[in-house]
C-alpha cells in the first residue's frame, strides 16, 4: 500500500515588501507563471503513470437526466416532460431530440444511467462526485472540500505529461474543488478569460518581446517570490528552488504553452464547428491543450446566448426548464459532437477520455411555480456521458425505473466513476495520503472501475 506524506517545512528567509508589491497581480493572481511551475514541480513527486489525458465538461447545477440522456416517454405526464427521445445507431440507445448531432455518434459514447448518491446540496454533491467521500463539504464559504478531489490526486500522482506544460488547466476554476491536505500547490492553472473574445490572451506564459535584461530580472524576481511562497507554505510541498527556477527559465523561453493558447491560429472552419460562443471555444481550446500535452482540462459550461439560466439548476421558482433547455441543449449538442469528432480526426480519442457530468440531476417529478415548470435537486438517479479514452463505447450501462426516479439495474456510485478515471491514469486505488491528523487516508473509500467500460 502506497502512503505519501508531505515534505518538511522549510523557511528560507523573508521576502522584500517593495518587490512583492511591485510584482502584484501580474505574477501572484489568476494566471501566474510562478503558480503554474510551482504546481508542476509539486505534482512531479508522484511520477508519471501514463500518457493519458482527460477533458471534463462540467454542467454545474445538475443537468436533468429526464431532458438529456434518460428520457421516459411512457411515464405519466407529471414526470415525462415535453421532450421526446430519438434513436442513435446503437439499437435501443436513445437520447433527447434536442441532441441530434450527438445522436448520430451513438457508437462513440457510453451512458451511465444508474449513477446515484445521497448528497443533494450543490457543495456536498460536488464533494461526493469529485472525492468519493460523501457529506464532507461545508455549505458555507470558502466551499472547499475536506478531502482531496480527483484533480489534485491525479496532479500529485501523475504529474505533467510534458515538461513545461501544466498538468491541469481549468476554464475557469470549477466551483467547490480543492486539494485539502495535499496543499494548494496542486490547484489548476486557471483561465478565466473568454476564448471567444477577439482579444483573448493568456498572460505570463511566454517571453514575447521581453528584452534579455528584463528576462534576467524576471527570473530573479521569480526566485524571490518562490522564497516568499516557501516561507509562507504550511504543507511543505516546495522542495527545490534550483529545479523550480530552471523550469521557469525553460518555460519562459520555449513558448509551448503560449502556442497552445493561441486559438486565433486555429482554422476558422473548426472554430465555427465548435460554435463562436464561450463554451464552444473553451472546448476547442481544451483539444488544443490536450494536443500540446496538458493532462487534464476542466470546462465549466457557462451561460449561452439567449439563456436566462446561469446554470443547469432548473428549479421551477427561477425559470422554465423547457424554455431554457431548448436554448442550452443545442449548444451542448454542438460542442460535444464537435469535440468527439475532432479528437478522433487527430488520433487523440483513444488516449483522451471525455466526460460530461454535473454534481447531481433533478427530480423526475416536475414541480410547478405559478404555472412555471421545473425540477428540484435529485441525486438518487443521474446520467453521466463518456467518450473515448480507450473505453468500450456504444452502450448504456444501468437503467432507471419507468419514472426515472430510482436505479433498477446496475447501481453505480460516484466512486465507481472515479475508480474508472483513476485507472485511466494508472493510479493505484490502494494509494493513501496522510491527512492533517497524520492518518493514512485512501484516495477512495470504496468503488471499482466499471467493468462494462474497461473490461
Amino acid at each position: 500500500m502506497n502512503v505519501h506524506a508531505s515534505s518538511p517545512i522549510r523557511c528560507p528567509g523573508t521576502f522584500p515588501r517593495r518587490g512583492f508589491l511591485q510584482m502584484g497581480a501580474s505574477a501572484l493572481g489568476g494566471l501566474s507563471l510562478t503558480e503554474l511551475l510551482r504546481r508542476e514541480a509539486t505534482a512531479s513527486e508522484g511520477g508519471r503513470q501514463s500518457d493519458k489525458s482527460l477533458i471534463v465538461l462540467w454542467l454545474w447545477g445538475g443537468a436533468s437526466h429526464m431532458e438529456t440522456f434518460d428520457l421516459k416517454p411512457e411515464a405519466p405526464v407529471e414526470f415525462r416532460g415535453d421532450f421526446k427521445p430519438i434513436d442513435t445507431p446503437v439499437a435501443g440507445l436513445q437520447i433527447s431530440e434536442h441532441l441530434p448531432q450527438l445522436a448520430r455518434l451513438g457508437d462513440r459514447f457510453a451512458l451511465l444511467r444508474s449513477m446515484s448518491h445521497e448528497s443533494n446540496g450543490h457543495v456536498n454533491s460536488t464533494h461526493t462526485m469529485l472525492t468519493g467521500y460523501p457529506g464532507e463539504a461545508i455549505e458555507s464559504p470558502p466551499f472547499r472540500p475536506r478531502h482531496p478531489d480527483f484533480w489534485s490526486v491525479t496532479n500529485r500522482m501523475a504529474g505533467s505529461r510534458r515538461d513545461g506544460i501544466p498538468p491541469h488547466v481549468a476554464m475557469p476554476r470549477m466551483r467547490y474543488n480543492g486539494a485539502a491536505w495535499l496543499g494548494g500547490s496542486l490547484d489548476p492553472f486557471v483561465v478565466s478569460a473568454d476564448p471567444n473574445d477577439g482579444g483573448f490572451q493568456v498572460p505570463n506564459v511566454g517571453l514575447g518581446e521581453l528584452p534579455t535584461a528584463r528576462f534576467d530580472d524576471r527570473l530573479g524576481l521569480l526566485k524571490q517570490i518562490d522564497m516568499f511562497r516557501r516561507a509562507a507554505d504550511t504543507t511543505g510541498v516546495m522542495d527545490s528552488l534550483d529545479t523550480f527556477q530552471r523550469k521557469a527559465a525553460g518555460m519562459l523561453s520555449s513558448g509551448a504553452v503560449e502556442r497552445a493558447f493561441r486559438i486565433q491560429d486555429e482554422d476558422p472552419r473548426i472554430r465555427d464547428r465548435y460554435g463562436r460562443h464561450e463554451v464552444g471555444q473553451r472546448c476547442l481550446l481544451a483539444r488544443r491543450l490536450v494536443e500540446a500535452g496538458v493532462r487534464m482540462v476542466t470546462i465549466d459550461f457557462p451561460c449561452v446566448p439567449g439563456q436566462k439560466a446561469f446554470s443547469w439548476d432548473d428549479h421551477a421558482s427561477v425559470w422554465n426548464i423547457f424554455d431554457e433547455m431548448k436554448v442550452r441543449l443545442p449548444v451542448l449538442d454542438q460542442v460535444c459532437s464537435a469535440l468527439i469528432e475532432d479528437l478522433a480526426s487527430r488520433g487523440l480519442d483513444r488516449d483522451t477520455l471525455f466526460v460530461v457530468t454535473g454534481e447531481m440531476s433533478h427530480t423526475p417529478r416536475l414541480s410547478n411555480f405559478n404555472g412555471q415548470p421545473g425540477r428540484e435537486h435529485w441525486a438518487r438517479t443521474m446520467s453521466v456521458f463518456l467518450s473515448g479514452g480507450g473505453l468500450r463505447m456504444g452502450q448504456a450501462i444501468g437503467s432507471s425505473g419507468p419514472k426515472g426516479d430510482e436505479p433498477i439495474e446496475r447501481l453505480l456510485t460516484p466512486n465507481d466513476l472515479l475508480a474508472t478515471m483513476y485507472q485511466h491514469f494508472g493510479i493505484p486505488l490502494e494509494t493513501q495520503f496522510l491527512n492533517h491528523a497524520g492518518r493514512p487516508t485512501s484516495v477512495l473509500p470504496s468503488g471499482r472501475p466499471i467493468e462494462e467500460l474497461v473490461g
